[in-house]
């Protein structure tokens, strides 16, 4: 990779953004975001001239790094031939990358809705669930995030959902299994599987089953805390919404393409369920695109009643190319298979090694390349390294940690009192071994706030 700096033009980036950029999720006057240069696999520089390795993948979105040449080629080779062309006709592009994507979901997901990204996947799956059944209620896990449009941020559980909720969404929300911080007491994790679903069950006794439309989960919790889901977890649930008559979905929206090592994160237990929706590694991010993948009973809703749903870009032909090139890249090289061998041989032993050396490390837990350090003041209390929410001094230990991190050239991915270790998926050993001794040479700072 050849790096330029040029100064004087990433200032004049950083003073356009700092005039008229409205950026998400931020009070718009206390942000400096750095102006960025380019990227190419896994890293990315700023107009300085000083490179980051991007141990978040962005949004844990780049599966297959930055400027893959594949996707970058196919992109400009569907520009070249066809732009854009509205939902309603059958495409080169669209067609190929649905093809692609069936054949890879478990089970009978054979029908795929596109959409531009996963909130709104997650709303056309609950559209789809409530229509099929003629029920209101969706059942969502406290610990989750599933977007922020409208019914997607009512699903979410963490504190972004708080100022954007109306109280009327028709979301209950339950807790899900968490075996470090049990809600259920549990001394194990098959006690934390059992009490979890029995909780579940509960939860839908107690709203009433025949209002209940939907189940939504996603496979691995993602920026809740890369939560596994324990062994028995996902078939109990697949069972309890045969019994009911409940639309079981799957979000793996960050989960999905590589990232835990499996095509898709369902694949690790053997579960199908009903709709499946993805986003982010689809074409890591390349052009906007979701979906939702849809097995056939839910389709033969719609056979002869139409869809009440529908987007202008829905299908879009360069976002349709990229996906056909990322998958088609991530069979060719192997992306899936490193994502589970780097995550086996180096992140997993690394990591764990770390916790031994560490006294601010209360948990490691992952997959892939999916990973969650849980960073805490002491082992035995488990108290977490700042509190839920922190904001300000109080969360002083963690805005420390990502900053001499990026002083050191590592781009990490921190939420509350973890950070998460999430390269890309076609990360290579010595560029994983790089991030990791970056943070284990910070640790040595968070530390000092461990009792």
């Amino acid at each position: 990779m050849t790096i330029s700096p040029n100064p004087a033009l990433g200032q004049a980036v950083k003073a356009a953004d700092r005039a008229h950029v409205f950026h998400s999720w931020s009070a718009q006057s206390l942000i400096d975001p750095l102006a960025v240069a380019g990227a190419e696999g896994s890293y990315f520089w700023d107009f300085e001239g000083k490179r980051y390795l991007d141990f978040s993948s962005q949004l844990v979105n780049t599966n297959i790094g930055h400027q893959h040449p594949k996707v970058v080629a196919a992109i400009q080779e569907q520009a070249a031939k066809l732009c854009t062309f509205a939902p309603a006709f059958a495409i080169e592009s669209r067609s190929e990358a649905a093809r692609l994507i069936a054949e890879r979901t478990p089970g009978d997901l054979d029908k795929i809705f596109f959409t531009n990204g996963g909130a709104e996947a997650n709303e056309n799956a609950i559209r789809m669930a409530r229509l099929h059944t003629g029920r209101q209620k969706v059942l969502s896990t406290y610990r989750s995030y599933h977007g922020a449009t409208a019914n997607a941020i009512a699903l979410t559980g963490d504190p972004r959902r708080w100022p954007n909720e109306t109280g009327v969404s028709g979301v209950v929300h339950f807790w899900g299994p968490y075996p470090y911080r049990s809600n259920f007491h549990a001394e194990n994790e098959a006690q934390e599987c059992e009490r979890a679903l029995a909780h579940l069950e509960d939860t839908i006794a107690f709203e009433g089953p025949q209002t209940v439309a939907a189940i939504i989960l996603e496979t691995v919790v993602g920026t809740a805390g890369i939560l596994i889901p324990p062994t028995g977890y996902l078939a109990g649930v697949r069972e309890i919404c045969d019994r009911y008559g409940i639309v079981f979905i799957l979000d793996e929206v960050m989960a999905g393409f590589g990232r835990t090592g499996e095509w898709f994160a369902a694949d690790h237990w053997g579960v199908t369920p009903d709709l499946l929706t993805f986003a982010k590694g689809v074409n890591s991010g390349y052009v906007p695109l979701g979906g939702v993948a849809i097995s056939g009973e839910i389709a033969a809703t719609f056979a002869e009643r139409p869809f009440p749903g529908g987007l202008t870009y829905s299908g879009h032909p360069l976002a349709c190319a990229s996906a056909v090139a990322t998958i088609n890249a991530m069979a060719e090289e192997g992306i899936v298979e490193n994502a589970k061998h780097v995550g086996e041989t180096v992140i997993g032993p690394e990591l764990r090694a770390m916790a031994e050396r560490h006294p601010s490390i209360g948990e490691v837990r992952g997959l892939g390349v999916f990973w969650a350090v849980e960073l805490v003041k002491n082992r035995e209390t488990r108290e977490p390294l700042t509190p839920y929410n922190a904001a300000g001094a109080a969360n002083a230990p963690m805005a420390e940690l990502a900053a001499e991190c990026k002083k050191r050239g590592l781009w990490p991915f921190t939420n509350m009192n973890r950070f998460h270790v999430v390269p890309p998926c076609n990360v290579t050993e010595a560029e994983a071994k790089e991030g990791l001794a970056v943070l284990d040479e910070v640790l040595t700072l968070t530390d000092r706030h461990t009792a």
